[in-house]
């Protein structure tokens, strides 16, 4: 007994000291990139200054800044980046007290560029105990940066906050649901400090937007206590810069060129309670977002509109009685009568986008933890494709019937695998991919724009 004791004492210690030596104490991820800005997100373990660089290669002058980090936002700050050339790599370092970090970004084409674009998506991290592995971490991030990304769109539940994350192998640290503003802190930074995140935050940038569990599962807008509290820890790890007149806005948009624009929604702090039963009434993403939705999209001169939605628009999720998706469906597929979800607002949007004459529309989503290809045909002379990814690393799902509202056909679904997408757009087609945690492409499909 004592033998087994001491063995499972060791195996603790090991796994403690494993993770504790791996966590940098400067932890840098860029984001928000355009095509002239950037902006560079740091952690420090000690206060002081940062020194930050970013130089193209071949090139004299770099652009330089100086972050101070103090004690407040968990000794977290911002650097805007300002003066960068479009469609450009940029090599920057990060230096304070004594510590260097390295990486790496691409800047955005011009707008009238028509220029190939490589991006990553995919979601849900961490959730049901699937946390940090002693023996190698979240491993998909290192298949994903062999990618080379021009940037790395993360689909909500990039924590799972509500979840205690502990059990053998597991690198200790978030064993713990939290509540207070520390603890969604602590969830925060354990991610974080986890090598295998930091090699793909580190080869690229990142578009972030949360889910429900960067606050509680399933969690209503500000029904929910707890989501000030989520939403400012959130912010505070992720380089995302809310305009001043409204700092704690999440939904944005950001152009890659002539061949695409991105729209990011907000699906949480806005909605109606799930409870609510389904109508005009109901909505996901409040009016003014829902606007902003409708009139940028319809306006953008890109040729494929990207909209990213952490949600499923056909795919239902929660229980009949509060629906979390877009969906009202049922097991079948089929509304059911009184539903709780959020389809006549869904309609409503597709409706206007419609009549705007918007085409080559694709919504990415994450949150069912299965990945699938969806081509969807609502009216003779409309259609869409719906994109879905996940889990990074959480429980397995599986592919469900479709909401049969969106005359829906599924063009390929994998469930039992940790996996991302891989979108390629050129001037003559999309291609999207979806790859498992080991490297291996699920499958590859080809979209030609109208």
């Amino acid at each position: 007994m004592a033998r087994r004791l001491a063995a499972a004492f060791a195996l603790l210690l090991a796994a403690a000291l494993a993770g504790a030596a791996a966590e940098p104490s400067l932890l840098v991820t860029t984001g928000e990139v355009t095509a002239t800005t950037a902006v560079v997100w740091v952690r420090s373990e000690n206060p002081g200054e940062v020194a930050l660089e970013a130089r193209s290669a071949g090139e004299a002058d770099a652009v330089r800044g100086v972050l101070r980090i103090t004690g407040r936002n968990d000794r977290t700050g911002k650097l805007p980046l300002a003066g960068l050339r479009p469609a450009t790599r940029y090599a920057w370092q990060a230096q304070a007290a004594g510590q260097t970090v390295k990486g790496e970004f691409v800047t955005a084409p011009a707008h009238d560029r028509a220029a190939r674009v490589s991006l990553l998506w995919s979601g849900d991290l961490g959730g049901a105990g699937l946390c940090r592995r002693v023996d190698g971490g979240y491993r998909i991030f290192r298949t994903m940066a062999r990618h080379r990304p021009d940037f790395f769109l993360f689909v909500g539940d990039t924590i799972y906050a509500d979840r205690k994350c502990d059990g053998p192998g597991v690198v200790p640290g978030a064993d713990f649901v939290a509540q207070t503003l520390r603890e969604f802190r602590d969830r925060h930074r354990y991610q974080r400090e986890d090598p295998a995140t930091q090699e793909l935050l580190r080869a690229t940038s990142v578009y972030a937007i949360w889910d429900d569990h960067e606050v509680k599962n399933d969690f209503s807008g500000p029904t929910e206590p707890l989501m000030p509290t989520g939403r400012r820890a959130f912010l505070e790890y992720w380089p995302i810069l809310p305009p001043d007149e409204e700092p704690t806005r999440l939904y944005r948009k950001f152009r890659w060129g002539k061949l695409l624009e991105v729209f990011i929604l907000d699906t949480r702090q806005y909605r109606s309670a799930n409870t609510d039963p389904d109508g005009p009434g109901k909505t996901m993403l409040g009016a003014a977002q829902r606007r902003w939705l409708v009139d940028n999209v319809s306006a953008s001169s890109a040729v494929w509109k990207m909209i990213v939605s952490s949600v499923s628009l056909s795919i239902p999720t929660g229980r009949p009685e509060r629906r979390d998706s877009w969906s009202n469906a049922g097991p079948f597929g089929l509304p059911l009568e009184g539903g709780t979800g959020f389809a006549v607002e869904r309609d409503a949007i597709l409706r206007s986008l419609r009549e705007n004459g918007v085409k080559n529309l694709v919504f990415l989503v994450a949150d069912v933890h299965h990945a699938e290809i969806i081509r969807h045909h609502p009216t003779p002379s409309f259609s869409f494709h719906e994109l879905v990814a996940g889990p990074l690393s959480a429980s397995l799902g599986r592919p469900r019937p479709l909401d049969q509202g969106l005359h829906p056909r599924s063009l390929f679904a994998r469930g039992g695998v940790n996996n991302f997408g891989e979108i390629t757009v050129e001037p003559a087609h999309l291609t999207v991919r979806l790859i498992d945690e080991e490297g291996t492409v699920l499958v590859t499909r080809t979209i030609g724009p109208e």
